[in-house]
């Protein structure tokens, strides 16, 4: 563990009785938090307990309804963030806030002409070069951010932040898109600001690195808090009990649950792409088969390929002992395959329309009469899968992009489930999600794979792997390295697959 002790250091900042409200939602109900000096808190709890909302209120993004700031001492009220940021306090949201066609030191030192910077190139080139030397990072200022790898551009987030001369940093989901280089990076610099003795506020669903990196841990339930744990002193069964009100406890796999004889449902054959080489596997009936490897290995670029999204060079897709075409999504959706993107944002949601309708998409053509939309039959269809699937909204009406992450997650699941399709493919299904939303996707697809549909799935935590899998194909740099019966592996087994560059062992694709 990173942590240090902070028991007898100052406390710098403390928000007492917070109440916030919007529209039909208390989204704060008497919340509080103490912050000391030179200390990494982290602030954990479900998706929508009300830590993003508390964060904006100490950062001057919302103003409370009840409740008071108190920063070194004194009670504070900001008028917005741009004041926060002038007293010292600097939020680097999950969502980055830079502006691509700019450079690293326009980016930093924008908007803050009348400070002095006139954004003269040499003047903030100077500047910023001064701050990266300050955090040990190799980035050049006058480097374009729009071409930046996302974790690089999360430390000129960083750096802007540092520049306001920042004594309270609040780090949201910093490492949701990150690689491991990048989160260890990201870990160093946040020790060696930490040792300076700036306070910040890590908020993040990763359980591992809230144990490693942070001193102290505050739970948020419901809008509520709940406790504050020394992490030394807890463990991660009793942050789980505070923040989902239940134990919650799921043992990884240990025996193939798929029968012997169950049919093969669907097989790609010698895979060949600019990112893919010659990856061969089978898919069964009721079966969860994981897909492993490191960032860059090609898991997405297979799911892609068999989907139709990306195009094949060589290569052919057998569903149910059929050789079929799929040039493109249609074809695959057409063909029984439902595929659940790493980003649903963007390629699974249409985030300014209803839960009803995000539900119904992929299967909109049977909703439709004469060339008339039958509203009713969409509600009622989409309202039995809400209430199967146990999707959490007011009401089907509700806009998707208002909902938790593990909801919308649910409510993509509902979407293939509605077309009927029979092959899922699960590309990262929780990231992002909250560790009692976690253990909700994981049963939703064990009831799958007993319903008698396939899953394939990606997931860059090996932990998941060998909780939800039967067997596992593991991958490096394109090629398929391995293929495991769960009973045979564990994470040092797919690690040596995950890392067999060339000349390794071969794998039977069965």
């Amino acid at each position: 563990m990173g942590e240090t002790n902070t028991t007898n250091k100052t406390t710098v900042l403390e928000l007492l009785n917070i109440d916030k409200s919007f529209p039909g939602v208390h989204a704060l109900d008497d919340a509080h938090l103490d912050l000391r000096r030179g200390e990494i808190h982290a602030l954990v709890g479900e998706n929508g307990a009300g830590k993003s909302t508390l964060m904006k209120v100490m950062t001057g993004i919302y103003t409370a309804d009840q409740g008071e700031i108190i920063y070194n001492g004194a009670s504070v009220h900001f008028h917005g963030p741009k004041e926060a940021q002038e007293a010292g306090i600097s939020i680097v949201h999950q969502e980055l806030n830079l502006m691509n066609h700019l450079t690293v030191a326009q980016n930093i030192f924008i908007g803050r002409e009348a400070k002095g910077f006139l954004l003269r190139d040499g003047l903030i080139n100077e500047a910023a070069e001064k701050l990266f030397r300050q955090l040990n990072v190799n980035i050049h200022p006058t480097d374009e951010v729009g071409k930046l790898t996302v974790g690089k551009q999360q430390m000129v987030e960083i750096a802007k932040a540092i520049s306001f001369e920042s004594s309270v940093l609040v780090l949201d989901e910093p490492t949701a898109a990150l690689t491991n280089a990048e989160i260890r990076e990201l870990f160093r610099i946040m020790y060696e600001l930490r040792e300076n003795g700036v306070s910040m506020v890590y908020v993040s669903h990763r359980m591992d690195e809230i144990m490693e990196i942070s001193d102290r841990i505050t739970v948020m339930r419901d809008g509520k808090y709940v406790v504050t744990l020394n992490t030394p002193e807890t463990n991660l069964d009793e942050i789980i009990h505070a923040m989902v009100g239940r134990t919650i406890y799921e043992e990884p796999k240990t025996m193939n649950s798929v029968p012997p004889d169950a049919p093969v449902v669907l097989e790609i054959k010698n895979f060949q792409s600019k990112e893919v080489k010659d990856v061969s596997f089978k898919l069964h009936r009721g079966e969860i088969l994981g897909l492993a490897g490191l960032m860059g290995a090609g898991r997405t670029e297979v799911a892609r390929l068999i989907f139709g999204a990306d195009k094949l060079s060589k290569g052919e897709i057998i569903i149910n002992g059929q050789r079929v075409h799929i040039r493109n999504p249609r074809d695959a959706v057409g063909a029984g395959i439902g595929y659940l993107s790493e980003d649903r944002k963007r390629f699974g949601l249409a985030t300014g329309l209803s839960v009803f309708d995000n539900a119904v998409m992929a299967h909109l053509d049977s909703f439709v009469t004469r060339g008339i939309v039958d509203d009713a039959k969409i509600r009622s269809t989409a309202a039995e899968y809400i209430e199967q699937i146990n999707i959490r909204t007011p009401s089907g009406n509700q806009l998707i992009r208002k909902l938790s992450g593990g909801n919308q997650q649910k409510v993509v699941i509902a979407k293939w489930l509605i077309r009927n399709c029979d092959i899922l493919i699960f590309d990262e299904p929780t990231r992002g999600i909250d560790v009692g939303a976690k253990s909700e996707i994981y049963t939703l697809m064990n009831d799958l794979a007993k319903s008698g549909k396939s899953i394939i799935m990606i997931s860059s935590e090996l932990p998941e792997i060998l909780r939800m899998s039967d067997r596992i194909v593991c991958m490096c740099e394109g090629k398929l390295t391995g293929i495991l019966d769960i009973q045979d592996a564990n994470q040092e087994i797919i690690m040596k697959y995950a890392t067999m560059r060339s000349g390794g062992e071969s794998a039977d694709a069965v």
